[in-house]
C-alpha cells in the first residue's frame, strides 16, 4: 500500500506540473501613463470656452445639465475632452483666450467653436468660422509654454505657481485633437465634391504639421479624433424638403456628406501611419470617432434615445429656424428657442452639436480603445505600439 501511494503522489505531481506548464501567463497589464496634463486643439465639438471669451458668450440654457449655468461649451453640459479629463483624473480644462478664473496648472484648451485646419477667408460674423484656425492655435500653444515658463520661475515660491504648468510636464502631457468637420462644411458650401476631395490632402498635410511642430517642442503622446457624420447633423435638413431618391441614407442623414467624411478620414488614417514613421518617439493614436457617433445614430432607439434627428433645444418647425438660446418672431409672434424637457434622451443637443448623454457615449465608447488605432485606451495613449 505504500507504494502505491507513493506512485499515486507522483503521478499526481505529474499532472499538476504539465499543468501548471501548460497555464499561459497573461502580460500584466501596465500602469497608467499618468499624464500631468492636457493640451487639446480643436473646434466647437472640444470648446470649453474660447469662443465665448473672444466674442459674444454662450448663453443660457446652454451648460444646464451638468453645469447648471453656461460654461462656455456647445451642449447642454460637459464634452468628449471633459470626458476624457475625467478619465485621465484630470481638472476640466480652461481655455486658454478666457481670462477670468482659469488655471492652467493641468493644461489648456485651444479649440474654439467654428474653427477650421486650414485657414478661410472669411470672418465668424458671415458664418461662424472661427478666425483661430489650427495654425493660430499652435501659435497660441507656442506662446503659452514661452509665457508659462518664464512666469513660473518668477512666481515658483508663491501661491501663483499653483496656476501654472511646469516646464518639464510638457513633454509628459498628451495632446489631443479634435478638428476637421468646419473644413468639410466650408467645403460643402464652397466646393464641388470633387474639389473638397482634392483639398483633402492639404488638410490632412496642414494637421500632421501641427502635430510635429508640437513633437519638436517635446510633444510626445497624440489623441486625434477623426471627423463624424457630419451628414447626420439635422441641421443639414432644416431647409431640405422631398429629398430625392438615395440623397438620404437609410437612417436619415445626407449620404454624400457622410461619405466625404469618410473619404477625409481614410486620408488622415493614411497620413498617420506615415507620421509614427516621420516621429519615431510619438505615441500616436488615431480615434475613430465616426464609427461611435454613427453607432449611436444609428441605433438610437436600442439605446434609449429618442429620433436623432430630432433637435432639444431650439424651434425648429417646417422652415421658421429659431436657435437654442434666442428669441424670434414666428407668424407675428415672439418664439423663444427653448430646451427641451428631458436632454439626455436626445443625441442632438441644438441641432449642429451633440448632448451631454451623447457625448458621454461616444467618449466611453472611444476611451477605452476600442475604436483607436492602435487599440489602447486613453489612459495608456503614452505608449508607442
Amino acid at each position: 500500500m505504500g507504494f502505491l501511494r507513493s506512485v499515486v503522489a507522483t503521478w499526481f505531481l505529474l499532472v499538476v506540473l504539465w499543468f501548471l506548464s501548460s497555464v499561459v501567463v497573461a502580460d500584466p497589464v501596465p500602469p497608467p501613463c499618468e499624464f500631468p496634463a492636457i493640451y487639446n486643439f480643436g473646434d466647437s465639438n472640444s470648446d470649453t470656452g474660447g469662443i465665448s471669451a473672444a466674442f459674444v458668450p454662450i448663453s443660457a440654457p446652454y451648460g444646464e445639465a451638468f453645469f447648471h449655468k453656461p460654461a462656455g461649451r456647445d451642449s447642454d453640459g460637459r464634452v468628449i475632452i471633459d470626458f476624457i479629463a475625467e478619465r485621465l483624473k484630470l481638472p476640466y480644462l480652461s481655455a486658454y483666450l478666457n481670462s477670468i478664473g482659469t488655471n492652467y496648472r493641468h493644461g489648456a484648451n485651444f479649440a474654439t467653436g467654428g474653427s477650421t485646419i486650414r485657414r478661410q477667408n472669411e470672418t465668424i460674423f458671415e458664418y461662424g468660422i472661427s478666425p483661430f484656425a489650427l495654425d493660430m492655435q499652435i501659435v497660441q500653444f507656442d506662446q503659452f509654454k514661452a509665457r508659462t515658463t518664464d512666469l513660473y520661475n518668477q512666481v515658483k515660491s508663491t501661491p501663483d505657481a499653483e496656476k501654472l504648468p511646469r516646464a518639464e510636464e510638457f513633454s509628459k502631457a498628451l495632446y489631443t485633437f479634435d478638428i476637421g468637420q468646419n473644413d468639410l462644411s466650408v467645403g460643402f458650401r464652397k466646393m464641388s465634391f470633387d474639389q473638397l476631395r482634392a483639398a483633402m490632402p492639404d488638410i490632412v498635410n496642414q494637421l500632421a504639421s501641427a502635430v510635429q511642430h508640437l513633437y519638436e517642442q517635446g510633444g510626445r503622446a497624440f489623441w486625434i479624433h477623426n471627423t463624424g457624420p457630419i451628414g447626420c447633423l439635422p441641421v443639414n435638413l432644416f431647409y431640405v424638403s422631398n429629398p430625392a431618391p438615395g440623397y438620404l441614407d437609410e437612417h436619415g442623414c445626407v449620404k454624400a456628406q457622410n461619405e466625404m467624411a469618410i473619404e477625409f478620414n481614410s486620408k488622415l488614417k493614411e497620413r498617420i501611419v506615415r507620421l509614427k514613421a516621420e516621429l519615431p518617439e510619438a505615441a500616436i493614436t488615431y480615434v475613430d470617432v465616426y464609427s461611435a457617433k454613427y453607432g449611436l445614430i444609428s441605433n438610437a432607439k436600442n439605446l434609449g434615445f429618442a429620433d436623432p434627428l430630432k433637435v432639444c433645444c431650439g424651434y425648429h418647425v417646417n422652415f421658421d429656424h429659431i436657435w437654442c438660446g434666442n428669441k424670434g418672431k414666428v407668424n407675428d409672434s415672439v418664439v423663444y428657442g427653448a430646451s427641451c424637457k428631458d436632454p439626455s434622451v436626445f443625441i442632438s443637443w441644438d441641432g449642429v452639436h451633440y448632448s451631454q448623454a451623447a457625448n458621454q457615449w461616444v467618449a466611453d465608447h472611444t476611451q477605452n480603445g476600442s475604436l483607436t488605432d492602435p487599440p489602447i485606451p486613453v489612459a495608456q495613449a503614452c505608449r508607442r505600439m
